[in-house]
């Protein structure tokens, strides 16, 4: 697509809505409307009045099959691995001169390149297709008062533009900025039979009928797959996966031993150990909840009240700092970090004994 839609809040969609009450704009005459036009012959012979002489011709006005599906927003939707409810939008606009269905369609782009530039490289789960509601809850977003769509939309008035959903479920145990594409396609359908999808249209052959001729009038939308002039039109969008990529390593030192105190101490028995546990997080998301727990082995004792919380890494060296906190239940060492931002790393610090 050349041009990408932004939501224009409540009143912007509502007068989209409602399009089909004004003059038409884009799709131009009703198709089956009958145009006449009558022209009149005055004169006089001898200078007398003679009676007006008249001829008329009329045509009907052939239907012109067009129609726009469109990614709102040229934007990826940013989901995390295992979430429900993954909501891409589109926008359908019907710019035939005539109300009619459109079957509705929602693949998965395999491989290649999704509509953000990203290399396809995984299919999401559960595909549905919803119809905003703009009669209730929020207006230009997914909730729980629009409508699924089983298959079309229903008798779409000339110059009417709705918002569309494709919600999806995205996989658990996904690498971060993984990407799926997923392509929303509109076929237009005869219309006139409330709630029941229409039959295909066949573009009209030849030459121009007296009666309602069908031209398919549709651009091609760059979309692979979709032709111009064939009754349907279609957009892409994406999902990218934006997640927490968590490291974790282990480091300790030397505090002390009963020999030598902290002037060059020795790991022998009575030697305190001081031990780090540091996080980092080199996704794009933050991880939180992030819950560190560290068996004791048996050839140590736990130092109560010794861990910290929270601290900070240097250079990718622990800095073995951070605020009091976490648990000891033997033999395990325990601490939750509420939140570990992208491109940060935490810790856990505690000491033990050598036996």
């Amino acid at each position: 697509m050349t041009s990408k839609l932004t939501y224009m809040g409540a009143i912007g969609l509502t007068a989209l809505s409602s399009v089909a009450a004004a003059p038409a704009l884009a799709a131009g005459t009703t198709a089956g409307t009958t145009i006449t036009n009558t022209a009149t012959v005055d004169y006089q012979v001898g200078g007398v009045a003679q009676g007006q002489q008249s001829a008329s011709n009329n045509f009907t006005v052939d239907r012109k099959i067009n129609l726009l599906v469109e990614e709102v927003a040229d934007l990826t939707t940013t989901v995390v691995p295992g979430q429900a409810n993954a909501v891409t939008t589109f926008q359908l606009t019907n710019i035939s001169n005539e109300t009619l269905d459109f079957a509705l369609v929602a693949t998965q782009i395999v491989g290649g390149t999704a509509s953000h530039g990203g290399s396809d490289s995984f299919n999401v789960n559960n595909v549905r297709i919803y119809r905003d509601n703009i009669s209730s809850g929020t207006i230009g977003s997914w909730d729980a008062g629009d409508t699924l769509i089983t298959g079309y939309v229903d008798e779409l008035v000339v110059d009417t533009a709705i918002r569309l959903f494709v919600v999806a479920d995205i996989p658990a145990a996904l690498a971060n900025n993984s990407v799926a594409g997923v392509t929303l396609r509109a076929t237009a359908r005869e219309g006139g039979s409330i709630g029941t999808q229409g039959a295909a249209i066949t573009e009209t052959a030849g030459a121009n009928t007296a009666g309602k001729d069908t031209v398919f009038a549709d651009i091609t939308a760059g979309v692979a797959g979709d032709a111009a002039r064939d009754g349907s039109h279609s957009d892409n969008d994406d999902y990218t996966v934006q997640t927490a990529t968590l490291a974790v390593t282990k480091t300790s030192r030397i505090i002390s031993d009963p020999v030598n105190a902290t002037s060059n101490p020795k790991l022998i028995p009575g030697a305190v150990i001081e031990y780090c546990i540091a996080v980092a997080n080199s996704g794009s998301a933050a991880a939180t909840s992030v819950v560190i727990t560290d068996p004791v082995p048996g050839q140590l004792t736990f130092n109560a009240g010794s861990i910290l919380l929270g601290g900070t890494v240097t250079s990718g060296t622990c800095d073995f700092n951070g605020a009091t906190g976490g648990s000891y239940a033997a033999p395990n060492v325990s601490g939750t970090i509420a939140s570990i931002a992208a491109g940060t790393a935490s810790t856990l610090v505690f000491r033990a004994t050598v036996n």
